[in-house]
């Protein structure tokens, strides 16, 4: 059984899309877990100095992109838990 090396992939070209597809995938899914992790205003990172992290964007806008309506200019407050 030979081990993956460079000369491996030189002599099996077809397995390069499937590597780079497979490490793209792994990178994105590193990145939006990280993002969550990071991001997400349920989490929190220091429960002494905010141990409730929802309540941070109790009167700031949490909305997604829309290209059709400016939630900057809406009235939507947050949904009460």
């Amino acid at each position: 059984m030979q081990g993956l090396s460079i000369e491996s992939l030189k002599r099996h070209k077809a397995l390069i899309p499937l590597f780079v597809c497979v490490g793209l995938g792994c990178g994105g899914a590193l990145f939006y877990t990280a993002r969550l992790a990071f991001r997400n205003p349920e989490v929190t990172w220091n429960r002494r100095t905010n141990p409730e992290p929802w309540e941070e964007y109790r009167t700031k806008q949490y909305k997604f992109y829309s290209p059709t309506r400016d939630y900057s200019k809406e009235d939507c407050p947050a949904p009460k838990y």
